[in-house]
């Protein structure tokens, strides 16, 4: 009977562990500590599992991040790298020719055209305002558009007698540009206003010539300086008023046709008397 007892009891024990697994109910002894630490690796696996499974996402994402930030930071790099789409073009493209002739004011000639399809102010900036000046220094170009410019330079003398085509010039010359939205009048503080819209499209380096060498680049300046000259005397005329004249109160031309029209009647009246 003891034995049927133990046997009843311990039947009864094992049964008391199957029904709460996990929880190790129905007193202590080997099934229920190996219970307890069965449903305790249970857990934390499936804890572990959960938990590496959120930091490899997460890894995931971060790593995702980084490389679309990456990628963003290389394309703007990338756009920083590139060279600004110039609105102008440049004839001479990257230099300033002069005579040399020192102790006097020379000119040179660059025709300036715009090739975008939208109005372009430009500007002249140069590193000598007191001995420089450009005519006209800026202004607004319609698409298409070209103007010759004609720069201003005072050529100093030589120093410790060196030889005209040695002598090497510090001032440099810049040209700006900035899109406007169509015509309007030009003022230089367009270029203050939207600084961050400005684009330099050249800088130019002075290049001075013997006068008394005929070279090409020396002709074609003098054809720019002509050109530039004739330009200049042709804004300068007043526009032809093409509308008609008032005089007395009738527009003149129609005192003319009325004129007419009275000589012809009176030369039908002399005819007509005559006969």
């Amino acid at each position: 009977m003891a034995l049927a007892e133990v046997k009843a009891g311990a039947e009864g024990k094992g049964w008391g562990i199957f029904r709460l697994p996990f929880f190790g109910g129905g007193g202590g002894g080997d099934g229920g500590s190996s219970s307890n630490s069965s449903s305790t690796f249970i857990l934390t696996h499936n804890h572990h599992y959960r938990s590496s499974g959120q930091l490899e996402g997460g890894a995931a994402a971060a790593q995702a991040g980084r490389r679309s930030s990456g990628a963003s930071s290389v394309s703007s790099v990338a756009r920083s790298l590139l060279p600004t789409r110039r609105r102008l073009r440049l004839d001479p493209p990257t230099k300033l020719y002069f005579p040399y002739e020192p102790g006097k004011q020379v000119r040179s000639a660059i025709r300036i055209k715009n090739t975008s399809k939208s109005h372009v102010a430009f500007k002249f900036q140069t590193t000598a305002p007191k001995s420089c000046f450009m005519r006209p220094p800026g202004g607004i170009l319609s698409p298409g558009e070209s103007i010759i410019a004609t720069v201003f330079k005072f050529v100093e003398q030589p120093e410790n007698n060196e030889k005209p085509m040695n002598q090497k010039s510090k001032v440099k010359f810049k040209i700006v540009s900035l899109k406007v939205n169509g015509p309007m009048e030009y003022v230089p503080e367009l270029f203050d206003e939207q600084k961050d819209q400005v684009a330099v499209e050249q800088i130019l380096r002075v290049v001075f010539l013997d006068p008394d060498h005929p070279c090409p680049q020396m002709e074609k300046l003098k054809r720019q300086l002509a050109e530039a000259e004739a330009a200049l005397e042709a804004r300068k005329k007043p526009p032809e008023d093409t509308s008609p004249r008032i005089v007395g109160g009738l527009v003149i031309d129609e005192w003319k046709e009325r004129r007419e029209r009275y000589l012809a009647q009176q030369q039908q009246v002399e005819g007509v008397d005559s006969v």
